[in-house]
């Protein structure tokens, strides 16, 4: 019946499809142009420059958007104690972080990480450096905290082969904007292609980088914040399987444009025999390290994701 009225109208389903698609298209067009020309004023700025207007962008307008909703409710039930100044205080703070973050973003390539008297303080990483040519595996995991993007960049500048597995963007041509910005970095889209992509990289005596902290529909429920939170295993399979080093890594804003990379005491992996109780222990810890970082720094966080279920 729907297809005989869309007919008796003059349109097929068919022809809504392709609207729809030209639509789609015409929207990332426009996404795509306005990152750009946000992103190449934000490179023509002084890093300590662009990392400050951002920051004023992020917390002026970020409390208008929608998101902000979400960001609030989802600090509200993980940290309930929390009264309402600390909340504005909070989500303020996040606002002018993310606002920085991308700001910084086009930066990041030229970015020297182990300069002396650079931006980045570096704090636990001498006796990994040390061990880099054991043969071990390594797998570095951190959260959209601070500046997150640093870890990785961080990793390959000290001479490991990584790779970082990460979210593709929604819009294609922002992805291909945001891939050209990190330079030579290898990457791996997640999902079962970048899944095959990971093992055949840690197959090969490489080594991988990956954030921890999204929801993912079709993982393992593992607790954060005293609550069920749907968790990818991916961290903790591949270093099960490959007998990896796990070490957690954290991007703590200082003031402005300057970090402190902290690397932590790797994770020990649970060798129970019974793979699926490993995975969910491995994760479980995980979790309690990125809980930790978040209670120091919430306003470091990017509260803004479907972390939980509603």
């Amino acid at each position: 019946m729907a297809v005989f009225y869309s007919r008796a109208a003059g349109v097929s389903p068919l022809r809504g499809l392709e609207t729809a698609m030209a639509k789609r298209r015409l929207r990332y067009l426009v996404e795509g142009a306005g990152a750009w020309l946000l992103f190449t004023l934000f490179r023509v700025l002084p890093f300590d420059w662009a990392s400050a207007f951002g920051g004023f962008i992020g917390r002026n307008i970020g409390p208008y958007l929608g998101l902000d909703k979400r960001a609030r409710a989802n600090l509200r039930r993980a940290m309930p104690d929390l009264d309402p100044a600390q909340i504005e205080r909070i989500v303020r703070g996040m606002w002018d972080n993310l606002g920085r973050f991308v700001a910084e973003y086009p930066h990041l390539s030229q970015l020297q990480i182990f300069e002396l008297g650079g931006r980045v303080e570096i704090a636990g990483l001498e006796e990994i450096l040390s061990k880099r040519s054991d043969g071990k595996r390594y797998i570095f995991f951190s959260a959209h905290y601070g500046n997150w993007e640093i870890a990785s960049r961080a990793a390959s500048q000290a001479g490991f082969a990584i790779a970082g597995v990460y979210r593709a963007a929604n819009n294609p041509i922002i992805d291909r904007l945001l891939a050209r910005m990190r330079g030579d970095a290898e990457l791996l889209p997640k999902g079962r292609g970048g899944a095959r992509h990971a093992i055949a990289w840690l197959k090969a005596g490489n080594h991988l980088s990956m954030l921890i902290d999204q929801k993912m529909n079709d993982g393992i429920p593992v607790r954060f914040f005293g609550r069920d939170a749907m968790t990818a295993p991916a961290l903790a399979r591949l270093a099960l399987r490959f007998d990896a080093t796990v070490v957690p890594v954290r991007i703590v804003r200082l003031k402005g444009a300057h970090f402190r990379l902290a690397a932590e005491t790797p994770l020990a992996l649970p060798r129970s025999g019974n793979s699926d109780a490993d995975t969910l222990a491995l994760m479980t810890t995980a979790n309690e390290t990125v809980e930790r970082w978040v209670r120091e720094h919430p306003e470091q966080w990017l509260w803004v994701h479907h972390r939980w279920p509603d």
